[in-house]
C-alpha cells in the first residue's frame, strides 16, 4: 500500500464495503443503522437514498454531525463529517437502484425518497493487508517478541 495516498486506501476501503454503518445522535443518545452507500467517487462526499419523514432524518436536521463506518477485509473507515437532507430530484433519480426498492416505497418520483448527503470532514482508516494475513500475524505476535504487520493507520482530512 505504500504506493497509493491516504486518501486513495480511504476510498478503496469504502468502495469495496456496500453497506456502512451511519451514526448519528438521537434524544441525547448515538443511534447507528446500516445505510447502503450511493455513488461513491469521491469520499469527501457520501450520498445514502432514505425516506424525509424517518426518525433518522429528524433527527439529524437537529444534529447534523455524523459518524459513517466502513468495514471489510481490506480495512476499516471512520469518516466523520456533516449530513443534510439533498432535494437533488435528478441526483435521486440518478442513484436509485432495484435495492433502493426494496427499502423505500415508491420510486424516485415519491417526494418522500430524498439523498442524504454526508460531507466529509475526516477520516480515520486502518488498511490491513487481508483477513487470513491479519490473522496470521495475530499468531506470530502471540508467540514471538516481534511486532506484528497489520496494516497502515492514518488520519485524513477530506
Amino acid at each position: 500500500m505504500a504506493d497509493k495516498t491516504e486518501t486513495e486506501t480511504v476510498t478503496e476501503i469504502m468502495q469495496d464495503t456496500r453497506i456502512a454503518v451511519l451514526t448519528y445522535a438521537e434524544d441525547g443518545r448515538l443511534m447507528s443503522v446500516p445505510m447502503g452507500t450511493q455513488d461513491l467517487d469521491d469520499p469527501g462526499t457520501i450520498h445514502f437514498l432514505t425516506e424525509a419523514h424517518s426518525d433518522k432524518m429528524q433527527a439529524i436536521a437537529a444534529n447534523p454531525q455524523v459518524n459513517v463506518t466502513y468495514s471489510g477485509d481490506g480495512g476499516w473507515v471512520s469518516v466523520s463529517g456533516t449530513a443534510a437532507r439533498n432535494d437533488d430530484r435528478a441526483l435521486l433519480e440518478r442513484l436509485w437502484d432495484p435495492s433502493a426498492g426494496a427499502f423505500m416505497e415508491g420510486g424516485p418520483d415519491n417526494p418522500d425518497n430524498v439523498v442524504l448527503t454526508v460531507s466529509a470532514e475526516t477520516a480515520r482508516y486502518w488498511a490491513t493487508p487481508g483477513s487470513v494475513a491479519t490473522v496470521v500475524q495475530m499468531a506470530k505476535g502471540l508467540v514471538s517478541d516481534t511486532k506484528p504487520d497489520l496494516g497502515d493507520t492514518g488520519t485524513v482530512s477530506l
